[in-house]
């Protein structure tokens, strides 16, 4: 199976006056196409700062970062926003939607960067909103939509450009159990359609929908853990 994320000894340090935070101390990782993986961990153990080189919001101050057979580690800032828009999905726990636009213009905004014409991009968004279950609220705008409506447009935003990998940060921290429960069953189809789906989040049950949990600790790796995957629906 082919590797979608290689990480090499990656560390971040933070400079906090005169001194130096290390954050990740020396990360090694590697992560296959298709795989379903959350990671894990107390605050101040590193995972927010992993998720964000992951999704090449930064760079590592040491180490090698592979996406896809890109070495991304040593990118410029231009670089990585052209990797962001065509390799990476992103979910956030604020659906960080635009709230003057519809679902349809909020999910085919990638597309505007990634140079699509306005044809493709209607005709994409569109069939990305029927997939994710919206097929009827397309022209509605952010606040006309419930919290698990907002986040499913989220997460067709996040497909629209077919990345290599889906970046959750706590997808369900703002919704409700039973939504949560919607929400994570949609990861499931999507990651069951072939998608690398990595997510980051506290809650264990949330976390134990994916196939692989990694728990960080104080800037390291504690434990990385695949558990058998079974046919029953959880």
């Amino acid at each position: 199976m082919s590797k979608v994320i290689e990480i090499h000894n990656i560390t971040r340090d933070f400079p906090l006056g005169q001194e130096i935070i290390k954050v990740l101390k020396g990360i090694n990782l590697e992560i296959d196409k298709g795989e379903y993986v959350a990671f894990m961990g107390p605050s101040g153990s590193g995972k927010s700062t992993l998720m964000n080189l992951l999704g090449c919001l930064d760079t590592p101050t040491s180490g090698q970062y592979i996406l896809n057979g890109n070495d991304v580690s040593k990118m410029s800032d231009d670089e990585l926003a052209e990797i962001r828009n065509k390799e990476i999905g992103f979910v956030f726990q604020t659906f960080n939607l635009l709230p003057r636009t519809t679902a349809l213009e909020n999910v085919a905004l990638p597309m505007v960067y990634a140079g699509f014409s306005k044809a493709e991009r209607k005709a994409r968004a569109e069939e990305v909103l029927k997939n994710v279950g919206l097929a009827d609220r397309m022209d509605h705008k952010p606040n006309q939509l419930s919290g698990g409506q907002r986040q499913r447009v989220a997460v067709g935003r996040a497909l629209v450009n077919k990345p290599s990998i889906i970046l959750a940060d706590e997808p369900t921290g703002n919704l409700d159990s039973i939504t949560s429960l919607e929400i994570m069953n949609l990861f499931d189809e999507i990651h069951a359609a072939g998608n690398t789906v990595i997510l980051v989040t506290h809650e264990e049950d949330v976390a134990k929908h994916a196939h692989r949990i990694i728990r960080l600790r104080d800037g390291i790796v504690e434990s990385d853990v695949r558990k058998e995957v079974s046919n029953s629906i959880n």
